[in-house]
């Protein structure tokens, strides 16, 4: 975008770009208010009164009193902190032969777990759900229609789909069942603490180790935070060892 100024105070110059960047720096929300010509008109009123303000603060020397320089050197030293900080964590770089070791040595981290597709009617009762059951064996009614016909799941609308979860994502009891099953087997009625389950297994994949390249980023940024805090340690501990006898905790 083409620089434009649009106004100075004194030598300071106002221009397009610094409107852009003030409304970059509010949240989305705020931002969207400003983006009319009315609200960069404001903007840019706004940015001029801070520089009035800058001259005026200049002019009566505030920037001298003992308040502000105990405040400027507060700011200084927490951004000299960060500053710090940050300098060690970007001096930290991974390389490609580095990551496949790390993936290698780290295959189980990056694993794909087991999940299971399955669809499920649930009622209240251990007599209720075996009647459905027995409905469903005898071929008098699809598992799906059942499901729409008596189940207390939301998913009965969809004939008791549940998509696709892993392992963690169900109470005990209704997991261990599914993942004990073969694809196209109904369970048994199991009992949950929602009541009782009659269980169809459409699917279901074992847990299989990605190729290094589906899972590159993810091993990169694994790899990349273990290596920080190593830096970032072995610095602490090369500072402590110089200044760590000032160091008392009261």
């Amino acid at each position: 975008m083409e620089k434009k100024i649009l106004a100075k105070v004194g030598d300071k110059e106002i221009s397009n770009l610094d409107i852009d960047s003030a409304i970059q720096g509010l949240d989305p929300y705020q931002a969207q208010q400003f983006q009319t010509e009315e609200g960069r008109k404001y903007v840019l009123e706004d940015l001029v009164n801070q520089e009035l303000l800058y001259m005026y603060a200049k002019d009566n020397k505030i920037d001298q009193d003992e308040a502000f320089r105990k405040e400027m050197a507060e700011i200084e030293k927490n951004v000299l902190k960060q500053y710090v900080i940050n300098q060690i964590l970007t001096s930290v770089q991974v390389t490609d032969d580095e990551k496949r070791t790390f993936f290698e040595a780290n295959k189980a981290n990056f694993s794909n777990p087991p999940t299971a597709n399955a669809k499920h009617i649930l009622v209240d009762t251990e007599e209720k759900a075996n009647e459905i059951l027995a409905q469903i064996k005898s071929g008098e009614v699809t598992f799906e229609d059942a499901a729409r016909a008596h189940s207390t799941c939301p998913s009965k609308d969809q004939g008791g789909d549940l998509g696709t979860f892993g392992k963690g994502q169900m109470v005990p009891e209704f997991e261990a069942a599914t993942f004990a099953m073969e694809v196209g087997d109904i369970s048994e009625p199991v009992k949950t603490q929602f009541g009782y389950h009659i269980i169809k297994l459409e699917d279901k994949s074992e847990e299989s180790i990605p190729a290094f390249e589906e899972v590159a980023d993810k091993v990169e940024k694994t790899l990349m935070f273990q290596k920080q805090g190593e830096v970032y340690q072995a610095k602490l501990n090369e500072v402590k060892a110089k200044f760590g006898d000032l160091v008392s905790y009261m």
